[in-house]
């Protein structure tokens, strides 16, 4: 087994385990506290962070630690490799009592994650991938689906404003869901045909569904039509786009021309 592999199977267990963790708060009425910028955070964020920390670290000392509930530290920088994690991704909604919410764990080497899993116990769904090997939901190939006459498209409402004229009639936006991560999950499997990403997304809420998506066959790309680098100094992202083939085009060039 590669090293890669036995980082995808470290996460997998971690990820599960910290799903039951989550579910103890599920609809518990948790203790929820305000971040700046009005983002709530609740006791099973900060449970789930420390018993994923706590396991992992343990697991792989040496490698660097990135997540939303963790102060983060620049020691990171020098670790080979970084876990990028956000202990619950979607956590409006998950106080809310949706279920579009999810454990969200990658390894990142070089800016590229390596291994990735999201695990979204509510639905009973785990999400996982490594580069070369595809991606799988319950350990079964998911793939991303040709674009037909109508297109479903996540994301905010202006993006959708600047489609290009021909392509407006054809997209559907749908509702709001409340995790990025499962977002970009849903295109993989092919649920979902793309989506915009407004800026101010961050490692923890995308490194893992990125590779998902990647190996899934669909990209997220920012402005410029690169895929983002993760796990550096910077943590945030522009807008950015999800999706594959002609419409992942069409969708980047309204990001590009919004950035001009």
């Amino acid at each position: 087994m590669s090293d890669r592999a036995d980082d995808l199977s470290l996460l997998l267990a971690a990820a599960r385990e910290a799903g039951d963790i989550a579910m103890r708060y599920f609809n518990r009425n948790p203790e929820v506290w305000m971040k700046t910028g009005q983002s709530p955070v609740s006791e099973a964020d900060f449970a789930v962070d420390t018993f994923l920390r706590e396991m992992l670290m343990a697991a792989r000392p040496d490698y660097g630690w990135l997540s939303e509930e963790t102060a983060d530290s620049a020691a990171r920088l020098a670790a080979r490799r970084t876990f990028v994690v956000d202990p619950i991704d979607g956590t409006r909604g998950f106080l809310d009592g949706s279920d579009a919410w999810c454990i969200s764990v990658a390894v990142v080497e070089a800016g590229v994650p390596i291994a990735g899993v999201l695990d979204c116990p509510v639905r009973g769904e785990i999400f996982s991938a490594m580069p070369g090997e595809g991606a799988t939901k319950n350990g079964l190939p998911i793939r991303v689906r040709r674009p037909g006459p109508q297109i479903e498209i996540g994301g905010p409402k202006p993006f959708f404003d600047a489609l290009p004229e021909e392509w407006r009639a054809r997209v559907h936006r749908v509702a709001h869901i409340p995790s990025l991560a499962y977002r970009l999950a849903l295109i993989a499997e092919g649920s979902l045909d793309a989506s915009f990403v407004k800026p101010n997304a961050h490692d923890w809420d995308i490194a893992a569904a990125d590779l998902i998506l990647r190996e899934a066959g669909g990209r997220l790309l920012d402005a410029a039509g690169d895929a983002p680098s993760y796990a550096g100094a910077v943590t945030a992202h522009d807008a950015l786009v999800a999706g594959s083939g002609d419409l992942l085009a069409v969708i980047a060039g309204v990001i590009s021309g919004a950035e001009r």
